[in-house]
């Protein structure tokens, strides 16, 4: 029984010498098939009980020993596996530069909002910010807007809920009134933030967007001074050469009431479908605030007066940027967002 059990482990031991491993998983191969739980080792050393009472001392050496040469064997393959390895790794240049990391950006629709804000700061206005879900005297009632007006109409305004009234503010004015009912005069605040109308989505319209409103309150505001306001601003953003013209309009909320138009910047002012042939594009809405706001909130409209403005970011964007569809800005288009990539 113990020849032919050394037979057995000098054949195996044979076999284990001959065996030559090219890289890490062949001395895992080597590991799982002599020294593996269902080894050969292990398959030996199960034959113990196999053999004589008085053959198991002599037998359970020369297995001690087997056991012993394969794990010898074994760190040996894995050292020289491991060696080659590190020859393997120092034939590569760390010198040499990686692989390009890829740059965000930031969407275009928060580089316009960042430029304006930086505008208005230089000319001490503070950025106000408010709820997008409000009640109805913040969003209409406070603005003078009267109860038949076609704001208020659930195909216009996405209601949450109804007596009491809850909906998606359709503007940032909401911010504006909540800052006057604090009465911290003089006020001079923008309020820049998203709003929501209900609208069919087309390259023109959305049912979100976003907007930046203007507030300016103190003693002997005038007209005057909304107008270089505003001038100064168009300048600063689109460039000194752009042409400027008020109209009169009509809001609820001033008066008198103001659309400030500039020259088309996609055509230069000659008629295209964006300016719809007129070479002149509405980019905001102003006015003097109305003296039945400044009541509703317990301003004293004999003392105070004060201008308002209002104006849509995504039409201004598209102005900049020469961006013919509104639903670009929403629909994650990486081709689009790439075009991006260099702006800070």
């Amino acid at each position: 029984m113990i020849d032919q059990l050394l037979q057995q482990i000098n054949s195996y031991k044979k076999e284990m010498e001959a065996f030559a491993a090219t890289d890490a998983q062949s001395v895992e191969a080597f590991r799982i098939q002599y020294l593996g739980t269902k080894g050969l080792v292990k398959g030996l050393m199960g034959e113990m009980k196999n053999i004589p009472p008085d053959q198991r001392k002599e037998a359970g050496q020369l297995l001690n020993e087997f056991k012993q040469f394969a794990e010898a064997k074994y760190e040996s393959l894995k050292s020289l596996s491991a060696n080659d390895q590190q020859a393997t790794a120092n034939d590569f240049d760390l010198s040499l530069p990686g692989d390009p990391i890829a740059m965000g950006s930031r969407h275009p629709i928060s580089l316009v909002r960042k430029r304006i804000i930086d505008i208005f700061h230089r000319l001490g206005f503070a950025v106000a910010d408010g709820p997008e879900i409000e009640d109805d005297w913040h969003n209409f009632t406070a603005l003078n807007l009267p109860e038949n007006h076609p704001a208020r109409d659930m195909q216009d305004t996405f209601y949450i809920s109804q007596n009491p009234d809850w909906l998606l503010r359709t503007h940032t004015s909401n911010v504006q009134v909540r800052e006057m009912e604090k009465k911290r005069l003089p006020i001079r605040i923008i309020c820049p933030g998203r709003v929501y109308r209900n609208e069919t989505i087309s390259a023109r319209a959305h049912c979100f967007f976003h907007q930046v409103e203007g507030l300016y309150i103190d003693e002997h505001v005038s007209f005057a001074d909304l107008k270089q306001t505003l001038y100064f601003f168009v300048q600063e953003l689109f460039g000194k050469d752009v042409k400027i013209r008020f109209r009169p309009s009509y809001f609820p909320f001033t008066e008198p009431s103001a659309e400030m138009d500039i020259s088309c910047l996609i055509c230069g002012g000659e008629g295209c479908r964006v300016c719809k042939q007129t070479g002149w594009v509405e980019i905001l809405g102003c006015g003097m605030v109305h003296p039945k706001v400044l009541e509703a909130c317990g301003i004293d409209s004999n003392k105070y007066t004060g201008f308002a403005f209002g104006m849509g970011i995504e039409r201004i964007t598209m102005l900049l940027y020469g961006i013919n569809d509104l639903r670009l800005f929403s629909e994650n288009d990486v081709r689009f967002l790439r075009q991006f990539t260099s702006a800070l």
